[in-house]
């Protein structure tokens, strides 16, 4: 049964937290990095479609709701149980199309009425709620996404991509006669209307660029296993020769 695995979990965690010296000695900040990390794997698994190791790695995501909601609850700031009566009713609120008498058209609709639902619990801005530890692609997307929701978006995608090409013109005028602080304001008005552009592409930029590194990544490693072959070091080889490499590695890399 679910529940008595559940307990299992629950049980577990507890015992270790006052038995292993290591688990006993952790604290919301000394964890919360690798509460982060596992979220990274968990993310990586499903890039890599490995759903063997998406199961682990939504176990290790698990147990570490778990773990702090127990340190939580030893320094009496709340309970696992509060956590779960706290996610339930955040969803039955935000969906009253589901379990009130709201009707929706699709999801977008969703989307909208979750936004403002928010604004009924207390929040002063649409905003609100984005993480500022949130990768910066990631926090962009979903700043222009929440603003899009409340209206304040552009109507036509042409429009975005002049958008971009005035930024970057911009940012390649700057150079000229602006200082380095001001220079850094025009990249990030780049990435921004680019952000954007993506947005109305339906892409998720955080997702694209991880993607776009990992191709580099093999790509370069395929050039340095090319240069080691000839008996040489990378930092022994010259741009003509990495880069006769690097065209072959786009033959099979893509």
């Amino acid at each position: 049964m679910l529940e008595d695995k559940f307990s299992e979990f629950v049980r577990i965690v507890k015992k270790l937290r006052i038995e292993c010296p290591w688990d006993r000695e952790q604290t919301h900040d000394s964890i919360k990095a690798n509460t982060l990390e596992e979220a990274y794997e968990v993310v990586e698994s499903i890039d890599n479609k490995d759903y063997d190791e998406l199961k682990k790695e939504l176990g290790d995501l698990f147990l570490h709701v778990l773990f702090h909601s127990q340190i939580a609850e030893e320094n009496n700031k709340f309970t696992l149980e509060d956590v779960i009566d706290s996610i339930n009713e955040k969803l039955i609120r935000r969906h009253p199309h589901v379990f009130g008498d709201a009707s929706v058209t699709d999801a977008d609709n969703v989307k909208t009425n979750w936004e403002h639902i928010k604004l009924t619990e207390g929040r002063t801005s649409v905003l609100e709620g984005v993480p500022i530890k949130m990768p910066s692609l990631s926090r962009a997307f979903r700043l222009q996404e929440k603003a899009a929701k409340v209206g304040f978006d552009w109507e036509k995608k042409e429009d975005v991509w002049k958008k971009v090409i005035e930024e970057i013109e911009e940012m390649h005028e700057s150079e000229k006669n602006e200082t380095q602080e001001e220079l850094e304001q025009e990249v990030g008005d780049v990435f921004f209307a680019l952000v954007n552009y993506a947005r109305f592409l339906k892409i998720n930029p955080e997702d694209a660029l991880r993607l776009t590194n990992e191709k580099f990544i093999k790509r370069f490693t395929y050039v340095e296993k090319k240069v080691t072959e000839t008996g040489r070091k990378i930092h022994e080889s010259n741009l003509t020769e990495m880069d006769k490499y690097w065209e072959e590695s786009k033959e099979t890399i893509k």
